[in-house]
């Protein structure tokens, strides 16, 4: 078992030392970070980048050929990690010898420490692992002009309190966490766009991992929320089958059938997945796929509403005007007019 050692939080240093420690290519473009690794030790990726309010993003995509312990031993700072595994697993302790949490596959992480424990992530030897990082420096910045009221409040939620040395949190499975990172890893623009956009979407993920958190201890106390991590496998497979075909007169009884879950088993899965009931996510699926239609098509507003599998056009010109509050006529009737002067 090899140990990885690395003793700083700031995201230049880490990636120093991690191309120290595992070898690999390591390639800096505007403050973003990709050690390239292939091996005898490790072969994927590692990608990071610094954003704003003393909060730095990783993002790892790796499998080791051997047990690997990844140990942050930082007696200065003592950051808070929001971790999501999108695949695989991993453990994370603050001892080498001491107790580990297992962070599955679709599961929020939140851990942080006092400074004079170690932060360590424990690897297993072949297992493929892809898993994301949002890392919040916990210390107050005294050149900070104002005060920071995100880092405050999370401090205040997830350092340790009532004299113990450490917090850590496993969280329930959440598929939308997972789209959101698929989302971040599409963004093509580059420059201050990218920047931009990579920054909102992290705090976005950040937020969801705190709702995540916030949701998990109301459900504790509700005894709500039963779905295994293959039934909401299901859950997303049937809702990308409903993007796929808006067309399709469905019913609870054949999403059912389709699925393999109960009714309220997937009412529920919907709730979680996209805070929608299933035929809500259905509407609001088929007034997105018209609204992209009436964007890329020539069909009038009647051969659209056939097409997304709506037969009143009266009934969905009321669903896309409360969607986007404008008629789909007068939407229609804008996008020719924009292409014309473009």
């Amino acid at each position: 078992m090899k140990t990885v050692h690395i003793n700083t939080n700031t995201i230049s240093q880490i990636f120093n030392s991690l191309q120290t420690e595992l070898g690999g290519k390591l390639n800096v473009s505007h403050q973003e970070f990709n050690l390239v690794l292939d091996n005898t030790l490790v072969e994927g990726n590692i990608s990071g980048i610094s954003l704003d309010n003393n909060i730095s993003f990783m993002k790892y995509d790796v499998t080791f050929k051997e047990d690997i312990i990844l140990k942050n031993q930082t007696t200065a700072t003592n950051p808070i990690n929001f971790m999501y595994c999108s695949k695989g697993q991993l453990s994370y302790g603050f001892s080498e010898s001491g107790t580990k949490k297992v962070l599955k596959q679709f599961q929020t992480g939140i851990f942080s420490s006092d400074p004079n424990k170690d932060a360590i992530m424990f690897f297993k030897k072949d297992n493929s692992i892809k898993f994301s990082n949002i890392i919040v420096d916990a210390l107050e910045d005294k050149n900070a002009e104002s005060i920071d009221l995100l880092r405050n409040q999370l401090v205040k939620t997830f350092m340790p309190k009532n004299g113990e040395e450490t917090f850590a949190y496993v969280g329930s499975f959440n598929l939308k966490i997972g789209e959101k990172i698929q989302q971040l890893d599409a963004i093509s623009q580059k420059g201050i766009v990218r920047n931009l956009l990579i920054n909102g979407t992290v705090h976005v993920i950040l937020a969801m991992e705190i709702q995540q958190h916030k949701e998990d201890l109301k459900n504790l106390k509700n005894n709500f929320g039963s779905l295994t991590k293959s039934e909401m496998e299901d859950v997303k497979e049937i809702s990308t089958f409903i993007q796929n075909y808006p067309e399709i007169q469905y019913s609870l009884k054949y999403l059912s059938k389709k699925s393999g879950l109960s009714p309220s088993k997937l009412q529920e899965g919907f709730k979680l997945l996209h805070n929608r009931t299933v035929t809500d996510f259905i509407r609001n699926t088929r007034v997105e796929a018209a609204e992209n239609l009436i964007k890329t098509t020539d069909l009038n507003i009647s051969e659209i509403v056939y097409t997304v599998g709506l037969t009143s056009r009266s009934y969905f010109s009321k669903i896309f005007k409360e969607k986007y509050d404008c008629s789909p006529k007068y939407y229609q009737d804008n996008q020719h007019t924009l292409a014309v002067t473009a």
